[in-house]
């Protein structure tokens, strides 16, 4: 079903930036190469799907084959205690710096998470505070000055949330701001339509579905027909 949306809304994609949401390196090498992609975004739940242990992994490998593949920023997230934390971040800002990626540190919006912000703030790289579930909670954001917040979309959804409401607000609230919110979990291509109208211009997307986003029927029909046009199938 097509819907119609309010055309009186001042929107422009102009700045859209799209992210890769996995761990699975196969993927990154099957869309990367698209040019589409802005950087990469990964987490633990996503690193135990790709088959790796969180604390076994080579960042400095997998920064490197992002770089490599022409992701300009690559978010990882933090683990463990204060101490082991701010230990992380440290390590993965100079891996960054070493293999030529803007490594952003992703902390929970949590209070533990929140408590250690001004510290790696302090070391002078990029912050994403994850797992934001309420509008009120990019108030937080905005005033720890991180630069950007990821909104979970399709969390908030499956807990009945009126998330288009909540997605308006955190889109107003961010419009004169630093720190911009990227909306997560989503589960289709309809659901990033529907939000690109409300002026978000920031995605993070699983691969399924980036592939979906390549997919539309009458454009494969009409590529079938220019083709056929020139090798004189069709007349």
């Amino acid at each position: 079903m097509v819907k119609i949306y309010n055309t009186e809304l001042n929107i422009g994609l102009t700045q859209l930036r799209l992210y890769l949401d996995t761990a699975d390196i196969a993927e990154w090498h099957n869309l990367m190469p698209t040019g589409i992609f802005y950087g990469i975004t990964t987490n633990p739940l996503l690193t135990k799907r790709a088959g790796l242990l969180y604390e076994n992994i080579c960042w400095e490998n997998l920064s490197s084959t992002a770089a490599e593949l022409g992701a300009k920023e690559i978010h990882v997230q933090v683990h463990g205690d204060i101490d082991t934390s701010l230990k992380f971040c440290e390590n993965l800002y100079a891996i960054g710096q070493s293999v030529g990626i803007e490594c952003v540190v992703k902390i929970p919006l949590s209070l533990d998470g929140i408590a250690i912000v001004s510290k790696v703030k302090s070391m002078g790289g990029k912050i994403l505070l994850t797992a934001c579930c309420d509008a009120k909670q990019m108030i937080i954001a905005s005033a720890l000055e991180v630069d950007y917040v990821a909104t979970y979309f399709g969390r908030m959804m499956d807990a009945g949330v009126d998330v288009m409401a909540h997605m308006r607000a955190i889109k107003v609230m961010s419009k004169n701001g630093s720190c911009r919110p990227m909306v997560a979990s989503i589960r289709n291509t309809q659901q990033m339509v529907e939000i690109a109208a409300l002026g978000h211009d920031c995605f993070t997307i699983s691969p399924a579905v980036a592939h979906d986003l390549f997919q539309n029927n009458l454009t494969e029909s009409a590529v079938s027909s220019f083709k056929a046009a020139v090798t004189g199938e069709l007349f």
